[in-house]
């Protein structure tokens, strides 16, 4: 979906680093959903997600299950 169609209120940066502002915004959607965009890109794509997605991927990062991709 355009990220634009969801508006420009209500994004937030939850992973946010010193990387020069490249950085991921969320925002939970009233259905529950979560839509994420790349923050240099506020009108291009974004992601939506179901909760129990997000839930999967957070609770996975947790543990450790995509440390692969650090190193």
């Amino acid at each position: 979906m355009p990220a634009r169609e969801l508006g420009s209120e209500g994004w937030h940066k939850p992973w946010s680093g010193g990387n020069g502002g490249n950085c991921l915004e969320a925002m939970k959607l009233a259905d529950g959903r979560i839509a994420v965009r790349q923050s240099t890109d506020p009108d291009g794509p974004a992601l939506i997600y179901t909760p129990d997605e997000m839930n999967a991927f957070i609770q996975g990062a947790k543990a450790g299950v995509a440390d692969f991709l650090l190193t």
